[in-house]
């Protein structure tokens, strides 16, 4: 292992920050979607009054796409995103995304595999967002995926995960991509 300084050492600590502030962003958008908890989904526009579980929640028939690629989506590929709104394997990509991304960052565990989808899911956002409102071509979505790739090439020096307990476990032994 090559001499880490302290500086470097806190470094990683930041990055671990950076990780798991990611995950929860990914994880808490997974669960509102999936149960409607009234920040993204099952908030009423006029009143601002949560309705949990209403109708918009995954768990209850609604399509956790459906808002966001018919109504938020501009720029020249909103085509292309209008028509995936409401399309089953479109849903179930994004929610098996989030899951993924918000659980491996958040516990340190498949972290590369993580940091990668989550940084495709991020770029696909901001390419249905173009162009951003505040700024030529920037905006929070490219921030997170450079954030991401910090991450994905910090992980060999991970703080605050569960990378060394996984990194033994007989899956990654068998799928060395998980690790």
């Amino acid at each position: 292992m090559p001499n880490i300084t302290k500086s470097t050492e806190k470094t990683f600590y930041a990055l671990a920050l950076v990780r798991i502030s990611l995950g929860f962003i990914f994880l808490w958008a997974f669960l509102d979607k999936l149960f409607g908890l009234g920040f993204a989904t099952c908030r009423d526009a006029q009143t601002d009054a949560i309705n949990s579980m209403c109708s918009r929640a995954w768990a209850e028939g609604g399509s956790p796409t459906t808002g966001f690629l018919n109504n938020a989506v501009q720029g020249p590929f909103s085509d292309l995103y209008h028509n995936l709104a409401g399309v089953a394997l479109v849903d179930w990509l994004f929610m098996g995304g989030l899951l993924v991304v918000g659980v491996g960052l958040l516990l340190g565990i498949w972290v590369r595999v993580a940091a990668v989808i989550g940084a495709i899911m991020l770029f696909l956002m901001w390419t249905a967002l173009l162009w951003p409102e505040n700024n030529p071509f920037m905006d929070d979505h490219l921030v997170y995926v450079f954030a991401l790739a910090a991450v994905y090439f910090g992980d060999t020096n991970q703080k605050w995960g569960l990378r060394a307990w996984w990194s033994q476990t007989g899956l990654v032994k068998v799928l060395p991509l998980l690790k």
